[in-house]
């Protein structure tokens, strides 16, 4: 943000702790009275002091005044969790917890975790609001709080089919029976392609080629796993054509992938993965002109490298160490 009324966040250190005492005893003290009591109003100086100088944290001013401030927890691996997270009270609604967590989760990139985790209090709504707005999940409860989490989405380059099926590759041991992906791309991106991948490392029955003739085709396992299975649906008009598929009755048992299942597939389950697969240049063309299918054995000898997205959606992904093992 620019300008007079920009908020400037900060990555506090040992000497912003009087000043960050301040703004948790301001704003912890002007809530709801709780049973038990919050125990923020314990925090000193010298604790806060401790957790900057070790964890670190993080202070949001504006025009030199404090508004805001959080504390973070390294002691779960993979994790940062959140600890603190408080506003100055005569400043509430003004996009400071949203520009604060916005910098929290660059700095759980930054410092190569894959998620955030942090505890709510379940006696206050509107706190536990503001977490779900913000795709936080609640995965644990120990009265009076409220776990919630958070996945961080990874995005990285894919310069060949090769590399496509590796990535896929490495995701296929983070998955089970149950679990959807999405997988959304141009003609020619390399959805099925990543699927072969994935088949094979999850010792399915093959060939896996493009479904879209057949719609949906099931790849029983070969190592008692769960099968695969494959859809298209690119010739698909709405919702109620993807659930004459009958795929309710595989998707808990099977992992399966939907190719163009952007706002259709996402009703079969609660929790999915989002595959964004864009190509970085021009789309090969074949001989004939028309746009490359991705398929690994008829690539042309200069293939534009691809960007891979990954979201998670919902809480089954939540703790699932997905940028550690595909950014690895």
């Amino acid at each position: 943000m620019t300008g007079s009324n920009a908020l400037n966040v900060i990555e506090a250190g040992p000497e912003h702790a009087a000043v960050i005492v301040d703004i948790i005893h301001r704003s912890f003290g002007a809530r709801p009275v709780l049973d038990p009591p919050s125990t923020a109003l314990e925090e000193s100086v010298e604790s806060v002091a401790e957790t900057l100088a070790t964890a670190g944290g993080l202070l949001v001013e504006r025009r030199g005044l404090p508004m805001g401030a959080m504390l973070f927890d390294e002691s779960r691996p993979g994790q940062l969790g959140l600890r603190r997270v408080c506003v100055d009270p005569d400043i509430q609604a003004r996009g400071v917890a949203s520009a604060m967590l916005g910098v929290a989760e660059d700095t759980a990139e930054e410092r190569r975790k894959d998620g955030i985790w942090l505890d709510v209090r379940e006696e206050l709504p509107e706190t536990v609001q503001f977490w779900s707005r913000r795709l936080y999940h609640p995965v644990g409860r120990d009265e009076p709080f409220i776990e919630f989490g958070k996945t961080l989405w990874l995005a990285r380059e894919v310069p060949t089919p090769e590399e496509m099926q590796l990535l896929a590759s490495r995701l296929a041991p983070l998955l089970r029976a149950g679990d959807l992906l999405v997988l959304s791309g141009d003609l020619g991106a390399g959805k099925t392609t990543f699927t072969q991948g994935l088949g094979e490392a999850l010792g399915v029955r093959g060939p896996i080629t493009s479904p879209t003739f057949v719609l949906a085709r099931a790849h029983p396992s070969l190592v008692d796993g769960p099968p695969l299975v494959h859809v298209d649906a690119y010739r698909l008009g709405d919702l109620s054509e993807i659930d004459d598929l009958d795929l309710d009755s595989t998707t808990d048992s099977a992992v399966t992938v939907v190719e163009w299942g952007d706002g259709m597939a996402e009703q079969l389950t609660d929790s999915w993965l989002h595959i964004k697969i864009e190509v970085r240049g021009p789309r090969p063309i074949d001989p004939v002109g028309t746009p490359h299918d991705g398929e690994v054995g008829d690539v042309p000898d200069e293939v534009d490298p691809r960007v891979v997205t990954i979201k998670p959606h919902g809480s089954r992904w939540v703790g699932v160490p997905l940028r550690s093992t595909l950014l690895a």
